[in-house]
């Protein structure tokens, strides 16, 4: 069964790859707006509604339902984009960015010879952040493998084209973060998919206890990097991407995990009300709930 997922998975993969980014981001709001009309039916819709309502609570019943919609057209497109992040030429690719924010930051916080995390929330297309910043920088990008043998292979070969290294999220790819960092390099690390217990803490997440990494706090604390939050935001019409970069909350570098891991949530959040539809919002986020908290997915 997983190969045949990891086929299918390649196939579509393929497809896509094969269209103009117009006609592929057509085809994922379709994939969208099908995902909406099937309502409960659909998990990503559910998830989706229920995120959103608890996450924006002062929206009315319609202004819920046309982000919820407008939400899911944003996750189909960025379903569609795989085929263009992964198998267009690197620079056919990132042609398609047309304009960079506040790259400065990066710049400064790197002469400082104390490394760099990138805090890259799963907002617009993490994949084009990820290729933009592999082609102008030493960059070390911590990422969850798949189950699918061959979607690991494809994503690490993918990701690394212009020469980024891949560090799991286990105890060898924390060895390899840390190394990064005390070469005075980049690190990017995806801040918002839920941990195991043993390794998060809640604190709050649009207002909500969410389960959060420790990991990325105690690493800035452990080595006074900078923290520097990036996007890539999807522009209406297939016009492209603009990049965006954000000073993160300087209580991130905090030995306090609780006020360290609170900031890092803070960041992101901030990020997520630039563009807040392309947010991951089908996802799980408070999956884990403290003792006493009610479960929101049912």
């Amino acid at each position: 069964m997983k190969k045949i997922k990891s086929v299918l998975a390649i196939s579509f993969l393929g497809l896509m790859a094969l269209l103009p980014l117009s006609w592929a981001q057509f085809l994922g709001a379709h994939l969208g707006r099908y995902f909406f009309r099937k309502g409960d039916k659909n998990k990503w819709c559910r998830f989706t509604q229920s995120n959103i309502a608890h996450c924006f609570p002062e929206l009315s019943e319609d202004e819920r339902n046309v982000a919820v919609q407008e939400s899911l057209i944003e996750t189909g497109k960025s379903v569609s984009e795989m085929g263009m992040s992964w198998l267009w030429a690197p620079k056919r690719t990132l042609k398609k960015v047309v304009k960079i924010h506040h790259e400065e930051l990066i710049t400064n916080a790197l002469s400082k010879k104390k490394g760099v995390i990138l805090i890259a929330p799963h907002l617009g297309n993490w994949e084009v952040l990820n290729l933009y910043l592999s082609n102008k920088y030493s960059f070390t990008a911590m990422y969850k493998p798949p189950k699918q043998p061959a979607m690991d292979k494809l994503i690490k070969r993918m990701r690394a084209r212009l020469g980024s290294r891949m560090a799991p999220a286990n105890v060898q790819g924390v060895r390899m973060v840390m190394k990064a960092l005390r070469r005075g390099e980049m690190v990017g690390i995806l801040p918002d998919q839920e941990p195991d217990l043993e390794s998060g803490i809640y604190v709050p997440f649009f207002n909500s206890p969410a389960l959060t990494m420790k990991l990325l706090p105690q690493l800035a604390a452990q080595t006074g990097a900078s923290v520097i939050c990036g996007f890539a935001k999807r522009l209406p019409h297939a016009q492209g991407f603009e990049i965006y970069f954000y000073e993160g909350d300087p209580e991130i570098n905090q030995k306090d995990l609780s006020v360290a891991a609170s900031a890092m949530n803070r960041t992101v959040e901030n990020c997520v009300r630039q563009a807040p539809w392309q947010y991951q919002w089908e996802y799980k986020r408070f999956s884990s709930r403290p003792e006493g908290e009610a479960d929101i997915y049912q």
